[in-house]
């Protein structure tokens, strides 16, 4: 596919504005895949060319949280292992099963973490004790949020970001941190399942894909500048939007 000149600056800073909102919150594919979808691309060319060019925000953020020595990297090698199969089998699984099985039951999960973070003021801004082991975690969430997120997606890293926050304990920035290289892991399991099947509008994905670095570079930078309640409002505002996304695709589509 081809398009006017006009279309790939749009979708470039699109794309700029999504690899910033996704490095402080997650939640980038809720702007990037409706904006694909508007310009005429298939739905399922669309995911795969997300998938190109949010592989390219996620490595950008992990990267910079990681130079900072914000990654926890000893924890988090056994749960990029395990999101990896996850996210095989999320893939494989999206053949198998019928999704709205999932799109009923997300909605719900998304308004109990909202919830529960409102009601929750001082969560996340500070370490808490862990309320299970890090290896027992990353095993566990990393074949259940990697498997979703390579079924569905959306809201895949306000999942992460809450389960390390209310199980392990970990402070805010570090939780979105760790998120990110978690996501990047996962991220490049369905890119090469797309690349297998020749899905991919490698000009428009790697455009956009310079716009998620940037972005996400900005992004990331904030996210080790500002307070945590800054992070916080972010996460809810994601969260929020995210419910809103899906009700609407289970009322209206």
């Amino acid at each position: 596919m081809e398009f006017e000149l006009w279309v790939y600056g749009l979708l470039f800073f699109i794309a700029v504005f999504s690899g910033f909102v996704d490095a402080i919150a997650g939640g980038g594919g809720l702007i990037t895949i409706p904006a694909l979808i508007s310009v005429g691309i298939p739905e399922h060319v669309a995911l795969a060319t997300n998938k190109l060019q949010a592989t390219f925000g996620s490595f950008t953020a992990a990267a910079n949280f990681g130079l900072k020595g914000m990654i926890d990297y000893k924890s988090i090698i056994i749960g990029i292992i395990f999101t990896a199969i996850g996210a095989i089998l999320g893939t494989i699984g999206v053949l198998l099963i019928d999704p709205k099985l999932i799109k009923y039951l997300i909605p719900f999960c998304l308004i109990a973490i909202f919830l529960y973070t409102i009601f929750r003021p001082k969560i996340g801004e500070e370490d808490r004790a862990k309320k299970m082991s890090s290896k027992a975690f990353y095993i566990i969430f990393g074949i259940l949020i990697g498997f979703y997120d390579g079924f569905l997606g959306p809201g895949t890293g306000s999942f992460w970001m809450f389960a390390m926050i209310a199980l392990l304990g970990v402070h805010m920035k570090q939780a979105v941190a760790n998120t990110k290289a978690l996501n990047f892991a996962s991220n490049v399991v369905s890119l090469i399942v797309f690349i297998a099947g020749g899905q991919i509008l490698w000009i428009l994905g790697l455009i956009m894909g310079v716009g998620q670095m940037l972005g996400a570079y900005l992004g990331s930078k904030m996210v080790i500048k500002k307070e945590v309640k800054f992070i916080k409002t972010m996460f809810l505002i994601v969260v929020a939007l995210t419910i809103l996304k899906l009700v609407y695709d289970l009322l209206f589509k």
